[in-house]
């Protein structure tokens, strides 16, 4: 153990840990801007220098050890004029001084840099703003690059590489002229970006954010001969609060459906209910290629960001992938066939939006295999914006029930927001399904929780069936170097799953992912159906309009296939 005395208060901790851990032990909270937990540290922004006694210069808290016996100043009034002065020239680079850009930024409700000046108690700007031609990089469908807002810190371009194996990301140029960037400056839309959209999470001010589509959708909700339909993920309920400041986790799809009905949208219904569709397919898939000598292992295809990626990255193993399309598009072609039919509309006359917890959502929606299957993606803020702008009092709303029929759902269909959650739901139908019997105990324990990658054996009928899970890009690759030894794989493209997808709202809680997951959970337990397969509207459609599982019927609609890239 190391011990030192920051701030007169004396602290143990384990060797190896650096400064800034050691004054969170002792709930002293120094600044940063670069750093950013679970990456590597960078050091290059300076916020968070402290004086170390005895020391000539300044010591980096992000990165730098603690060492026996060291006396540190953390807010010494030297360090104030440092931290000031180095916040000053970064704002420089940065138009923090122009009002509307504040008021327009996307970032403008979890903004760091103002968060910064705040705590800094900067009052006025010392340098001019460094006018510049910069670019804004329109050229992806998930994401948009202003490099006028950028600070060069890096935090997007280590996430890309570090946490998600992607590397697309990485500053070009010199001192003033440093930009961010893409590989020779292609844009994002011509790289092998996956458009998770966890650059943006990472990002500390708005240079990065969503292609947006509430305009599209308000202008169908004004159209008068659109039938303006919407589809609510199943993370999006555990989150939506924190935009109107609830705590993360809560279940608030009751007061979803009010604030839809209420912007205008003619139906409210549930992707949970695709959800639960997917898992009888996709149950269906991996039994026949359990019993049938199928391509396994058998991999999920509901995260757009993994099948991307593994279009780049593992074209050989796209023979693995699900034909399977997500509960998104599942929704998005069984709105314009069978809901039309039964509500007696045309197709084109109908809308359909999503509300989605992912970028990336926003790149599948327009894929050429499923093109007009969906309409419009709004991400979790995007939904959260567009009820403000409404003047809806959220979180004081009554509650509502989502439309029939797809509004009727399961437990195992909100798992689709967790990693591990596709999975658990599969394996619950799967194993009923070849065995004919109930399952005893509904909780896969080893598929639940945020660790990257996670082992599930399970024995049906006498054969193990082995199953992995990843979750964020990097463990994915990891996984996939090994995927031979398992019979079933579930990948997520976000850390911890769609619960912390690139859309979502955007939180400095480091257990908010956690929170939300509790949520996940909570909503399964209560629910008084658990497995997809007894979902009785799921069994109607199928009777009454699809025919058998993974059928022509199913197949035309419901499945698709992915390209090497």
């Amino acid at each position: 153990m190391i011990h030192a005395t920051i701030n007169g208060q004396a602290v143990e901790v384990a060797e190896n840990t650096t400064i800034l851990e050691a004054a969170k032990q002792l709930h002293v909270v120094i600044p940063t801007l670069c750093y950013r937990k679970g990456l590597t540290a960078y050091g290059g922004c300076r916020m968070c220098v402290v004086e170390v006694e005895g020391c000539k210069n300044l010591a980096i808290a992000c990165n730098e050890m603690l060492q026996e016996g060291m006396v540190i100043k953390t807010h010494s009034e030297t360090i104030r004029m440092v931290r000031e002065n180095i916040f000053q020239l970064i704002i420089a680079n940065h138009p923090f001084s122009c009002e509307l850009n504040c008021l327009t930024c996307p970032k403008s409700n979890s903004c760091e840099l103002k968060e910064l000046a705040e705590e800094l108690q900067i009052t006025d700007l010392k340098y001019r703003f460094i006018e510049k031609d910069w670019r804004t990089d329109n050229s992806s469908l998930s994401v948009t690059m202003d490099n006028s807002m950028c600070i060069g810190c890096g935090r997007c371009v280590r996430t890309c590489n570090e946490i998600q194996h992607i590397g697309v990301l990485t500053m070009t140029g010199r001192g003033p002229s440093t930009e961010l960037s893409t590989f020779l400056n292609k844009g994002m839309g011509q790289v092998d970006c996956s458009n998770c959209g966890q650059c943006i999470i990472a990002c500390p001010t708005g240079t990065i954010h969503e292609v947006y589509h509430t305009n599209r959708v308000l202008s169908a909700l004004s159209a008068p001969n659109k039938h303006v339909i919407v589809q609510t993920a199943p993370s999006v309920r555990v989150a939506i609060g924190e935009e109107f400041g609830a705590a993360p986790g809560v279940n608030l799809e009751k007061k979803m459906v009010t604030a839809l009905r209420r912007i205008g949208f003619e139906r409210v219904f549930d992707t949970n209910f695709t959800a639960d569709l997917t898992i009888v397919e996709e149950g269906t898939e991996l039994i026949h290629r359990l019993t049938q000598g199928g391509v396994l292992p058998l991999i999920t295809s509901c995260s757009p960001g993994w099948v991307k990626f593994a279009e780049h990255a593992f074209p050989d193993a796209l023979e693995n992938l699900s034909t399977c399309k997500s509960p998104q598009q599942m929704f998005g072609a069984l709105s314009k066939t069978y809901y039309a039919e039964k509500m007696g509309l045309e197709a084109s006359k109908i809308f359909s939006v999503s509300i989605m917890p992912c970028t990336a959502k926003k790149f599948e929606m327009a894929r050429e295999e499923m093109l007009n299957d969906v309409d419009a993606v709004l991400t979790t803020r995007e939904f959260a914006k567009l009820i403000k702008s409404y003047g809806i009092d959220f979180l004081n709303l009554e509650d509502s029930e989502y439309d029939e029929p797809f509004g009727i759902t399961t437990g195992a269909a909100v798992l689709f927001g967790a990693s591990g959650g596709v999975m658990e739901a599969a394996l619950r139908t799967a194993y009923e399904l070849i065995t004919k019997t109930p399952l005893e105990e509904l909780e896969f324990r080893s598929a639940r929780g945020l660790q990257g990658i996670k082992e599930v054996t399970v024995n049906i009928n006498g054969t193990e069936v082995r199953c992995a899970i990843a979750n964020g890009l990097e463990n994915a690759w990891q996984l996939m170097q090994r995927k031979d030894q398992y019979h079933f794989i579930e990948i997520m493209a976000c850390p911890g799953g769609c619960i912390g997808g690139g859309g979502q709202p955007i939180s400095k809680d480091e257990a908010v992912v956690e929170k939300r997951l509790k949520g996940i959970y909570e909503i399964d337990e209560k629910r008084a159906i658990r497995k997809s397969h007894e979902n009785p509207a799921i069994k109607e459609l199928y009777e009454t309009y699809l025919g058998e599982a993974n059928g022509e019927k199913a197949h035309e609609l419901l499945h698709t296939h992915y390209h090497k890239r």
